[in-house]
């Protein structure tokens, strides 16, 4: 739920690099409580105007990690836009060392840890 929560303060950040594990696990988290407020919206309403509100409300930090995914593996942020190819180094391990879109965030944490 920390990485879900860190995505979301960075709201509008689309500077830097994500690593694998913060993408995932914001898309996991978001993706259970789409299906939860779309249930909720349809039981208790009839209809999905929760759930697009909250998908509306999550779209900018979706494609936000979504770009520093991408500059973690060393590529472009418009990379997201192209199909098969997005999928594949959205599962590909993240550029060792530093890169043009700053430092590797694996090694950052080690260092916070220590």
């Amino acid at each position: 739920m920390n990485w879900y929560l860190k995505v979301l303060k960075e709201y509008a950040n689309f500077n830097g690099r994500a690593r694998r594990k913060e993408y995932w696990m914001f898309v996991l988290f978001n993706s259970i409580i789409s299906v939860i407020l779309t249930l909720i919206g349809f039981v208790a309403i009839g209809n999905d105007i929760i759930g697009n509100l909250y998908s509306l409300a999550v779209l900018l930090p979706s494609l936000a990690v979504g770009v520093r995914r991408m500059h973690d593996v060393g590529k472009s942020g418009w990379f997201i836009l192209i199909p098969i190819y997005n999928l594949i180094l959205f599962c590909t391990d993240g550029d060792r060392g530093e890169n043009e879109y700053g430092a590797n965030p694996k090694e950052e944490e080690t260092i916070n840890y220590i």
